[in-house]
């Protein structure tokens, strides 16, 4: 059974869905009808869930009274009867909790940035591992995965580089990825054979639906550069890279994969977009600061959420003490999921101890 307070959470939202669905029957006013069909898509989801929660408790009940019956036949059917409906109801107990904790910016897709932090060449040579590794993990996921920035190093690391990664579902896999990623091995550049430890930054922000941020043109300042491939093997002969600045936070983006400088410019405004809401959303709470410290930290080596171990070929997730002896998988093959799902628990359970 599902806990007395998700019960009655779920009793008020359905009483709330039944009210809504009168509601939009009656209103005129488009704005009023918007807001009231937002509301009800948003908690339509659970309500059917709750309907079939209670119609699976009806049939258990039903099921019961034939516990009693005189023929063994069908006390047996019963029995059989009520174990399968048992297991459905397990199964749907999940995925309400899923359903009521859910973030309801799971569904979106998401700019990654990753950024070398402490440990010069090692650091950017690493920031390079976690790029491949989250194309490789995009690629067993079905998402659309597309470099737009990048600041390549001599030895082929990179100081920092930006991703649009888009597909339904994208914010609910990489949010966790968020925060200090920590590296131990010995650097290709390590001569005496010696370990070091370096780290690389991981920022996710889920990116804007249409017309949701708006972008006067006199608050953004339009650059344009020539635009140079991986390595530096390619120059573009014209500026087709375009860098925008948006002047009233300063914040700046650049986009440089796309061949004209019309698709750069589009593609450089809806990350722009996807910041600033983030930058507003976090600003309106009052925790700027504290959420971006939070998010990626100061890159230091003694702030982290994650260390890759070479020498022992071991990973270890410090958040919730999850240790795998799976390196290779998880950098090389991109093989997420078992710490992902491991986090998504831990934080499901945080979140109905809440409620």
């Amino acid at each position: 059974m599902l806990p007395e307070g998700i019960l009655g959470k779920l009793e008020n939202l359905e009483k709330r869905y039944r009210e809504l669905q009168k509601r939009i029957q009656e209103v005129r006013e488009p704005k009023e009808l918007k807001r009231l069909s937002k509301e009800l898509k948003d908690i339509e989801e659970l309500y059917h869930l709750f309907q079939d929660y209670k119609k699976i408790l009806k049939s258990i009940g039903e099921t019961k009274e034939l516990l009693e019956d005189r023929d063994e036949e069908i006390r047996k059917l019963a029995r059989e009867e009520l174990k399968s409906l048992y297991g459905k109801l397990e199964k749907l107990e999940g995925r309400i909790k899923e359903a009521f904790v859910k973030d309801e910016e799971d569904k979106r897709s998401i700019v990654l940035e990753i950024r070398a932090g402490t440990g010069g060449e090692e650091a950017a040579l690493f920031a390079g591992d976690l790029l491949r590794m989250y194309q490789k993990f995009c690629e067993r996921r079905g998402f659309k995965f597309n470099i737009v920035s990048f600041n390549k190093t001599s030895l082929g690391g990179y100081k920092e580089v930006v991703v649009l990664i888009e597909g339904e579902g994208a914010y609910s896999w990489f949010k966790y990825e968020k925060g200090v990623h920590r590296v131990q091995r010995v650097p290709i550049t390590e001569s005496g054979g010696r370990i070091h430890t370096s780290t690389a930054t991981v920022a996710v922000i889920p990116q804007v639906e249409e017309g949701e941020v708006e972008i006067k043109e006199d608050e953004i300042k339009v650059e344009t550069f020539r635009a140079s491939g991986a390595g530096g093997q390619y120059v573009n002969t014209t500026e087709t890279a375009v860098r925008i600045t948006h002047l009233p936070t300063g914040i700046v983006v650049s986009c440089q994969d796309e061949r004209s400088q019309y698709q750069n410019k589009r593609k450089a405004l809806k990350i722009l977009q996807s910041k600033l809401r983030e930058y507003y959303k976090r600003k309106k709470e009052e925790e700027i600061t504290k959420e971006r410290k939070k998010q990626i930290g100061t890159g230091e080596r003694s702030e982290k959420i994650r260390t890759y171990n070479f020498p022992q070929g071991r990973i270890t997730d410090h958040r919730i003490n999850l240790t795998l002896y799976k390196l290779r998988e998880v950098l090389e093959e991109g093989e997420l999921e078992p710490i992902v799902e491991a986090l998504r628990k831990k934080e499901l359970e945080e979140k109905l101890s809440k409620i």
